[in-house]
């Protein structure tokens, strides 16, 4: 046995020795198939789950993969009890699978009578089928194909989706490939496997160009394509990489948003305006039906509502592409993301990415200050809800923005909070221009059009800067609060500071914390994203900058 960094225990946790020369090598090779749960300094604690498995398997690995990540990195031997578990959770994918006779009736399929049985015993499912049809197969209603699934990934059967999909109305699209753009390989890659696939999620970090993977899966697709983004700006966004990267012109390209309603043979459409409900019933559910789309592409799929996933069920004849930076959920509800958009086809960690150019380095700092006296005693007296909000937003955080900003003059800056009245006091404070969800679109365009500009060097943002928005210049943020220590928005900031700079200069990521607080608790899970990704953390006193 080697002398590795790892140490696997019988509980399938794995602790991982973050100063071993193999550290870096192991994370990389654990992060296809077990979740980041602690990251301490010197110890980051895995955790080996049976989603973790099935997407490792979905994407391609299989168990001798698994076992031969851990026995190369292991200290110890790999506790027997973990082997026969890694093996036996990973063979449990694709048992049972998913089919269409010919006349077109969804069957659920196994080569086990015994787990055939099992599944269509259990009343949730039941209730989905329609009866046996023969030793192997049971016929399954024809709106039950995504329930079928949850319920069986419930039960631990993950199923195997291979009853197609509708190829919708075609639509000619390319690439508009040239010598200024090209198609990256690791780009080519994941469309390649996300078709292999039918449906699936693509896991690419911020900056690495998930547009262009949508724009690849249109090409290979050449149908009418309905992509589903965050907000307006998104969608604008989306629209101008469209026409720039691809065939499609802007008269093909819809946006149907709170300010627009149009349905083209590319449409693309709001989370919000999807799950607007108007008498109790969502006033935009034609939408999804307005055109025979052949292909639904999800923008970042880790802020997929919740209304969205029970609307997904009802669209599994359609092909799914999800894109997102992380496929954690704060939800919980990364088995939905599983069965209804599909497992992960393609994960390229964010250091390969780096290592390559297309993304810029980038150092990560905790700057800790002291609360003052007196509001170290409102803290020390309010109830446990308003603790964060009065450690986060603590005015003597104003200070340490202006020293950071003062260590990098001119830099493009974005200092991004949680709360508005926050915003409002360090944007008066510093007399900085700042963006909220009140600020009207055409105004927001403005701002951070000035900012890639270079007009304006620093801009005070809220929530809405965390996804979507294009700002390919910017090197510095500072992060003044937060929601409550959220790894998917911690992906999203830091995503904001990846694209690489025109003068190869690496990005600052500086999160301001009030020392011996909640606000210092929540960061601790900030920074397991990060150990996550391969970036290492300094952390900083205020006093020292």
């Amino acid at each position: 046995m080697s002398l590795g960094p790892l140490i696997v225990q019988s509980d399938k946790t794995a602790l991982l020795e973050v100063d071993h020369p193999d550290a870096n090598d192991a994370r990389h090779d654990l992060s296809i198939f077990a979740e980041l749960e602690r990251a301490p300094e010197h110890i980051h604690t895995y955790r080996i789950t049976r989603l973790g498995l099935w997407n490792a398997r979905a994407a391609g690995h299989d168990s001798d993969f698994v076992l031969g990540v851990l026995d190369r990195y292991a200290k110890f031997p790999v506790p027997a009890g973990v082997r026969s578990d890694i093996t036996d959770t990973m063979s449990r994918y694709g048992r049972l699978t998913i089919r269409r006779n010919d006349l077109g009736d969804l069957e659920l399929h196994s080569d086990s009578p015994a787990i055939l049985i099992e599944a269509s015993r259990q009343r949730k499912i039941a209730e989905l089928l329609e009866g046996q049809v023969s030793p192997t197969a049971f016929k399954i209603q024809p709106f039950a194909r995504g329930q079928v699934k949850q319920e069986l990934l419930k039960l631990g059967w993950p199923a195997e989706d291979l009853a197609g999909y509708t190829d919708g109305t075609p639509h000619a699209i390319e690439l508009a490939e040239s010598d200024i753009f090209k198609i990256r390989d690791y780009q080519k890659a994941a469309v390649s496997r996300f078709w292999e696939g039918g449906s699936g999620v693509v896991v690419l970090p911020c900056g690495a160009g998930k547009t262009i993977v949508g724009a690849g899966a249109m090409s290979v697709a050449k149908t009418s394509t309905l992509i589903l983004v965050t907000n307006t700006v998104s969608a604008r966004q989306w629209k101008s990489e469209l026409i720039k990267r691809t065939t499609l012109t802007e008269d093909e390209i819809g946006e149907y948003s709170g300010s627009a309603k149009e349905v083209k043979p590319v449409t693309i459409a709001t989370y919000q305006i999807l799950t607007t409900k108007r008498k109790n019933e969502y006033a935009h559910l034609a939408l999804l039906d307005a055109k025979d789309w052949g292909l639904v592409v999800y923008d970042e799929v880790h802020l997929l509502p919740a209304p969205i996933f029970k609307l997904t069920a009802d669209l599994q004849a359609r092909r799914r592409l999800g894109l997102t930076a992380t496929l954690v959920r704060e939800d919980g509800k990364e088995g939905d993301v599983f069965s209804l958009i599909g497992p992960k086809r393609y994960d390229a960690p964010w250091k390969d990415i780096e290592a390559q150019g297309y993304i810029a380095p980038a150092a990560c700092f905790e700057v800790r200050v002291d609360l003052p006296e007196q509001e170290r005693l409102e803290y020390a007296i309010a109830n446990q809800d308003e603790r964060y909000r009065l450690a986060a937003t603590s005015p003597v955080k104003v200070s340490v923005i202006n020293q950071l900003l003062a260590k990098h003059p001119g830099e493009p800056t974005l200092i991004i909070g949680q709360y508005l009245d926050q915003i409002a006091a360090v944007s008066g404070a510093l007399n900085i221009p700042s963006i909220t969800g009140d600020t009207p679109v055409d105004e927001r365009e403005r701002l951070f059009q000035e900012f890639r500009e270079g007009k304006l060097t620093a801009l005070v943002v809220s929530k809405v800067a965390n996804f979507s928005v294009d700002l390919p210049e910017a090197s510095v943020a500072v992060q003044i609060s937060g929601s409550y220590g959220s790894r998917q928005e911690e992906a999203q900031r830091l995503g904001r500071l990846l694209r690489p700079k025109a003068d190869g200069r690496s990005a600052s990521f500086y999160t301001i914390i009030s020392r011996d607080t909640v606000d210092q608790d929540f960061a601790q899970n900030r920074q397991r994203f990060l150990a996550e990704q391969g970036y290492s953390y300094q952390i900083l006193d205020a006093h020292d900058l």
